[in-house]
């Protein structure tokens, strides 16, 4: 079994998908190397590889040739996928639902696809969730981002010239991105706001320092919280009551809520339209304070929902900047323009891109130890002899991981929403080819 690293050709991308490290202990497993020469992009060097038992390939072709999975960070690119063989195993982001072409053409090459945006988000595959790790990355380096592009302190701090005020910032989105971005401004002194439509995402946003724009708590801290009305009975059901007949003390069904039944599922959404609107409105209003807003919002496979639009950006103040993360999926941010900084007013809006590939170091480190998780469970060892090794693949299709992370096999794409893509781009060439006609 031989796992094959070529170099990256993708623009701005510094990463490398197995670090010498790795090769050390995919060897132990069995698993030989082979890695085009400079795929280590400068910080993983080819004597470090050699060194760890890897072969260094003076091509790519080399690479494709020899390797029975390869491994790589961006999808592979029109020049690539020609290189690649039927049975040849193909583990990288490829996001599948945005490109769905490219997955098509592998699956026409026999080629085997595992997307790391679609690892299932259990407790059994987080070793393997590249997404998580790459998102904790970009949470960090958007925070710095942010902190570096702010035009004042961060924090407060008492001088002999006077006292500076703690930056306001708010955090939309937390998940992995948006709580490492949390806990990066907590750490640097900013005051921390937060939200997300998702209201199990309120403690762990607490947790790390930042206060969580719930309506429902600003209701409260007005005084105007509801209570349960205790229910007194009257009349015959009171006079019953006073006889000991203390089944007539509970209160008729449907008049009054029941201690014990108020947390019964009412089979509604716990985020409705009228508290959306009222988070909505609340969000607006705290807008008008914040010194920095970072947005973290990302779903793999869509564009990024739009959570900030042009009327919250010019409601901001003088000099305060937006920092929006899923720049490169659409952007969270209305006016958000990929790798641009647009200045909108007295607004700065930045769209950093790639954002993992600015501290490829220990981007590659984690994502080649994901990496080397999910390879350890698609093979096995064969060999009946402990002292060699036989290691093959082993694809189970009822192993919920396999099954949710392999987006192609045997020349048939596997998951549903790419197919739905395809089939929509399909539809769409052939109308602008009939216009064409037409025209």
């Amino acid at each position: 079994m031989r796992v094959g690293v070529p170099r990256e050709i993708a623009e701005q991308e510094s990463r490398v998908a197995i670090v010498p490290e790795t090769v050390e202990r995919l060897a132990k497993q069995g698993i030989a190397c082979v890695v085009e020469t400079g795929a280590g992009q400068g910080h993983s060097l080819d004597e470090d590889y050699e060194a760890a038992g890897a072969r260094v390939a003076g091509e790519a072709s080399e690479v494709y040739r020899e390797a029975d999975i390869i491994v790589k960070v961006a999808r592979p690119t029109e020049e690539e996928i020609p290189l690649m063989h039927e049975g040849q195993v193909l583990l990288c982001f490829i996001n599948g639902p945005t490109e769905p072409e490219a997955v098509e053409r592998l699956a026409g090459a026999g080629v085997t696809v595992f997307s790391n945006e679609a690892v299932p988000r259990t407790s059994v595959a987080q070793s393997m969730d590249a997404l998580s790790s790459m998102g904790s990355i970009a949470g960090y380096k958007t925070a710095i981002i942010a902190a570096d592009s702010f035009e004042k302190y961060v924090p407060m701090l008492s001088t002999a010239a006077g006292t500076t005020k703690a930056a306001k910032v708010m955090v939309f989105g937390v998940a992995v991105a948006g709580l490492q971005a949390i806990a990066i401004m907590n750490r640097l002194g900013a005051e921390v706001f937060a939200y997300d439509i998702r209201p199990e995402t309120k403690d762990q946003a607490r947790s790390l320092g930042a206060t969580f724009l719930d309506s429902n708590d600003h209701r409260e801290d007005d005084g105007q919280e509801d209570e349960y009305e205790e229910y007194q009975p009257t009349g015959f059901r009171g006079f019953m009551t006073r006889l000991g007949f203390y089944s007539f003390a509970e209160p008729p069904r449907g008049e009054y809520v029941v201690e014990g039944e108020e947390e019964e599922d009412s089979g509604e959404p716990e985020w409705d339209r009228e508290k959306l609107a009222e988070d909505q409105k609340l969000v607006r209003e705290r807008m008008k304070e914040m010194d920095i807003v970072i947005t973290t919002a990302l779903v793999p496979g869509r564009k990024a929902p739009t959570l900030v639009d042009r009327e919250m950006v010019e409601s901001m103040k003088p000099g305060s900047i937006v920092v929006d993360l899923a720049a490169e999926s659409g952007g969270n941010c209305e006016l958000t323009e990929p790798g641009e900084t647009v200045e909108h007013g007295r607004v700065r809006v930045l769209g950093p891109v790639n954002l993992p590939s600015r501290m490829p170091i220990h981007a590659s480190q984690l994502l080649s130890r994901n990496m080397l998780n999910l390879i350890s469970h698609i093979t096995e060892d064969a060999s009946e002899d402990k002292d060699e090794k036989d290691v093959r693949l082993n694809l189970d299709f009822e192993d919920e991981i396999v099954s949710g992370t392999c987006i192609a096999h045997a020349g048939e794409i596997r998951h549903e929403q790419i197919r739905e893509a395809l089939e929509a781009s399909h539809k769409q060439h052939k109308e602008s080819h009939r216009e064409s006609e037409a025209g």
